[in-house]
């Protein structure tokens, strides 16, 4: 799945063609994704200009006057801005088309999602969607620091790889770079949340953000499924330290890597590395 650093690098890429631009129409080839397509978004958008693009979490909104389109990728969904008559393609669903403007053709943002795990649903302006409600501080800003999980953590059993994970208390930390950001840390991922000291929290949150922000640069980590907008792969991934890395030599002290499953997803650390 398309993780922070992914959806940050398509937001950046999309939304220069998209701010400031009118919406033409809105074209949808199914009713549905993983959820039902609200009908405000093809009744409300049109002749709506988008002011922005914006990320929270894994979830890309943009903005207009009168609402939010509210896109998630899910596990292979990709948005690209093309000419107007580029091909359809079969897993194409969902044309947002940009009018003309200085004389040259609208282009059209388009949302193509194999596997229908990706959803496309409304905000209204003013209010604030459920899905988006509870979710915790952004890693990447201020409002998130150590003494935020070392708060956070207090008698909790949980794994710390779990707790990290947890949209709840810190917003797009997958599975990739919560277990780099562990290895980073030196913290067991299997550790009990609630026995990592207020200084290892520090260590942890310094980590996450370096990370994240490195990986943002660095255009996302390639997954099997995604494409940057431009069609240019991430190379962060040339660069994991633990993930994927299951039985080969940790890059620090040479101790094989292992691997176990937490909360269903696979998880790597170095036992000599991370205590």
């Amino acid at each position: 799945m398309p993780e922070l650093p992914e959806v940050e690098t398509t937001r950046r890429g999309i939304e220069p063609h998209l701010a400031g631009r009118r919406i033409a129409t809105v074209i949808l080839r199914r009713a549905d994704l993983r959820w039902p397509i609200p009908r405000e978004v093809s009744e409300l958008l049109p002749g709506q200009v988008i002011d922005s693009v914006e990320r929270r979490a894994k979830y890309l909104l943009i903005h207009t006057g009168v609402g939010s389109a509210m896109l998630h990728l899910g596990m292979s969904g990709m948005l690209r801005v093309l000419p107007p008559d580029a091909l359809i393609g079969k897993h194409d669903h969902v044309d947002i088309v940009l009018e003309n403007t200085n004389g040259q053709r609208g282009r059209v943002l388009r949302f193509t999602d194999p596997r229908r795990f990706g959803s496309l649903l409304w905000q209204p302006f003013g209010e604030v969607h459920p899905l988006l409600a509870a979710l915790g501080p952004e890693p990447l800003t201020d409002a998130f620091a150590g003494d935020t999980l070392w708060h956070a953590s207090r008698r909790r059993s949980a794994a710390v790889k779990l707790f990290l994970m947890d949209n709840a208390n810190v917003v797009g930390v997958g599975n990739i770079y919560a277990s780099e950001a562990l290895f980073a840390a030196g913290i067991d991922p299997r550790r009990a949340a609630g026995s990592v000291s207020r200084v290892r929290y520090a260590k942890l949150a310094a980590e996450v953000k370096r990370i994240l922000a490195w990986a943002i640069e660095r255009g996302g980590t390639t997954l099997r499924d995604f494409l940057n907008p431009d069609g240019a792969p991430g190379y962060f991934f040339r660069e994991l330290n633990v993930y994927g890395r299951a039985g080969e030599p940790c890059k620090v002290c040479s101790t094989p890597i292992k691997q176990v499953v937490l909360g269903q997803r696979s998880t790597f650390w170095c036992p000599n590395c991370q205590k």
